[in-house]
């Protein structure tokens, strides 16, 4: 494929899913304007190295690295930023996870059983897909998951 038109299918698929993008930038970020700032930078990420896709069917599972990527080291960057201060939540921010309960247990998961639970809940992905997202194998996938909702089924049921 060509350059052009892999940036054109690239910028569209951005635009078509930006909601998902952002559910899933929210999930790691609990705050809107710092998902907001993943998503942009993910989509610049996306945009500027959209070269390295060799084939069209790629163009989802490619962004959503690459969302997970940006959101895990803004998390990183922000928790050397932040050394020493309370940790606050803004109220009245609302997003389509409405569940309290629910995402406030997800965040005993670790980055990566987070991910693998949204993508498959909230996001409705397929196992299969999932591991392409994450580049690792099925097996793998599916037992981080089991792992994670057990832990999840212990949290809740507190």
């Amino acid at each position: 494929m060509k350059k052009k038109e892999i940036e054109t299918q690239v910028s569209n698929y951005l635009m078509e899913h930006y909601d998902k993008l952002y559910r899933l930038a929210y999930s790691y970020m609990k705050n809107q304007e710092d998902a907001m700032d993943v998503v942009q930078e993910s989509a610049y990420k996306a945009i500027r190295s959209c070269s390295q896709i060799q084939k069209e069917g790629q163009i989802a599972t490619w962004i959503y690295q690459i969302v997970i990527h940006t959101s895990i080291d803004s998390i990183r960057k922000k928790k050397h930023e932040v050394v020493g201060m309370e940790e606050y939540q803004e109220e009245g921010r609302k997003d389509h996870y409405e569940d309290v309960d629910v995402m406030k247990s997800l965040s005993i998961l670790s980055d990566e059983e987070r991910s693998i639970v949204i993508l498959r809940y909230f996001e409705e992905y397929k196992l299969k897909e999932i591991a392409n997202i994450l580049k690792e194998s099925e097996n793998t996938v599916k037992s981080k998951l089991y792992r994670a909702l057990k832990k999840l089924k212990i949290e809740l049921a507190i």
